[in-house]
């Protein structure tokens, strides 16, 4: 038996780091929505009872760094699964760009084996599992729009936002999360403002949108990597409605609403950018069917 699940990427309308807690973690208050690019992961019973990983991107991990991997791990783990399972993992996010794509393959990975391996577990319960493997893992689960806060685990459910083109850019760079997180200085950042993005999506504002993007990571990786401003930069010039940083980096991401100006800029983005993709919102939750 086999089945597929697909695994969204999330672009980050607001994202705020509020004070590093004494377990080491950043307390963080973030809105994230799921956007139209996502990987594919197939989940199939296999013989033996041992894990596998597959994937033709050189930069997935078949191993327990893997975080598809270590959702199946957990499941088997705590309900007893003596079953071998096959994780055939199709990259269409980039890779450590800021877009949760290893959250994302954890996520549908436990949605998948869920129900491969009938366990009856609920969105809840399989969100509480995923906040064990990282800190997006638990929006993931559910998809859609969210604000998530604590380490990322606390989720409150938003309606979707208004309807608009994303264009997304990574450059040919790699960020670390935890290198940008440690030079963050709190007390000196410019801190969006969290609770009016969440007005600004009951309303169905799109301007309210534009103009309240903001993530307080974007000035720690502006300064260290000159790329991301730069493409930060030609996507204004092309005339994206709003622009900002998913994440820690280093991709980019432009509101556009119109189509005829969506082209434009993604083929503007093309001539010195090769990974750039135009997606829309999906802005819904997953479910169990």
């Amino acid at each position: 038996m086999k089945l597929m699940e697909k695994a969204p990427a999330k672009i980050n309308l607001a994202l705020d780091v509020l004070f590093k807690r004494p377990d080491g973690y950043h307390e963080v208050e973030m809105i994230m929505t799921t956007v139209d690019l996502a990987d594919r992961i197939e989940l199939k019973e296999i013989k033996g009872n041992h894990i596998q990983i597959l994937s033709h991107n050189r930069f997935v991990p078949d191993d327990h760094r893997n975080l598809a991997y270590q959702a199946a791990f957990i499941l088997k783990e705590r309900f007893g699964i003596n079953k071998g399972v096959s994780i055939t993992i199709e990259k269409n996010i980039p890779v450590a760009a800021g877009l949760a794509g290893g959250s994302s393959d954890a996520a549908a990975t436990l949605r998948g084996l869920n129900r491969l391996w009938k366990l009856g577990l609920s969105m809840d319960e399989l969100a509480e599992i995923g906040a064990e493997i990282g800190s997006d893992v638990s929006f993931c689960v559910y998809g859609g729009t969210a604000l998530a806060r604590g380490r990322g685990e606390k989720i409150t459910h938003l309606p979707a936002p208004p309807k608009c083109w994303v264009i997304l850019a990574k450059p040919t760079i790699g960020v670390s999360t935890a290198d940008i997180y440690k030079r963050l200085q709190i007390s000196k950042m410019d801190h969006p403002d969290v609770p009016g993005m969440i007005s600004a999506i009951k309303a169905n504002s799109y301007q309210d949108v534009c103009d309240g993007l903001g993530n307080v990571l974007e000035q720690v990786t502006l300064q260290l990597y000159p790329e991301v401003a730069n493409i930060k930069d030609q996507m204004k010039t092309f005339g994206a409605d709003s622009v900002l940083m998913s994440g820690s980096g280093p991709t980019v991401f432009g509101l556009v609403e119109h189509d005829s100006r969506m082209q434009r800029i993604y083929n503007g983005l093309r001539g010195f950018c090769d990974q750039v993709y135009a997606v829309r919102l999906l802005g819904d939750r997953n479910n169990l069917e």
